[in-house]
């Protein structure tokens, strides 16, 4: 399995060409995890040669590459994983169909959500929403800074050591110290980095101080 960077960058577009776009400038600016989300694709076929696009493009960048939602597509592209949301097909499906070698990520939005998918076997698990997001449909309710801590907290409380936690929704370059320091492992952010494609290397030098410092 590949490693899971800090930084995950979530695709967003409502077209094949805006996806494609955006997809490139978050190559080029560093990303080096790709989720492809495209959830109002216009036909099968048209999803199909997008992730097909998105794994060629992350194979030339060396670029980790997972498919969000669809299990038999990223079996069929042979993709680096999936990410499934609490309403989708089930984490043991995904296995099943994917092997043990492949990413599995699953969303959660409350503690109860972070015991269920540790106990489905995900690699991670994307957390949210930190804020309100335009990104995503019938959002769940916001957790905000607080919220992260207190889960966190919890998890400590309860001697529950869970797989790596992504914040996610709305989450933007001055917010990584805050969760860092609430032990939240990475970040999964889309506009953010498709409006302002320079702030990875910023994001990306939090991460290395962090590390740093806890040596």
């Amino acid at each position: 399995m590949k490693e899971l960077t800090r930084i995950q960058y979530i695709s967003s577009g409502k077209s094949l060409t805006e996806q494609e776009k955006n997809i490139k400038t978050a190559l080029d600016a560093g990303v080096s995890w790709v989720q492809l989300r495209w959830k109002n694709f216009s036909s099968y076929k048209e999803l199909l040669k997008l992730a097909s696009l998105t794994k060629d493009l992350c194979k030339s960048y060396k670029s980790t590459y997972i498919i969000n939602d669809h299990i038999d597509l990223a079996k069929d592209l042979d993709s680096d994983g999936v990410h499934l949301g609490l309403k989708d097909e089930s984490v043991f499906q995904a296995r099943l169909t994917l092997g043990t070698e492949k990413i599995i990520g699953g969303t959660a939005n409350s503690y109860p959500d972070i015991l269920q998918r540790n106990r489905e076997g995900c690699n991670y698990i994307g957390l949210g929403p930190l804020r309100f997001t335009t990104n995503k449909e019938n959002l769940s309710p916001i957790l905000g800074l607080e919220g992260y801590q207190n889960m966190t907290s919890i998890l400590r409380e309860d001697r529950i050591k869970s797989v790596p936690i992504f914040a996610i929704g709305g989450v933007n370059k001055n917010d990584i110290p805050a969760l860092i320091e609430a032990d939240i492992y990475g970040v999964a952010i889309s506009s953010s980095i498709n409006n302002h494609p320079s702030s990875i290397s910023i994001m990306k030098n939090y991460y290395e101080e962090s590390t740093q410092n806890s040596r």
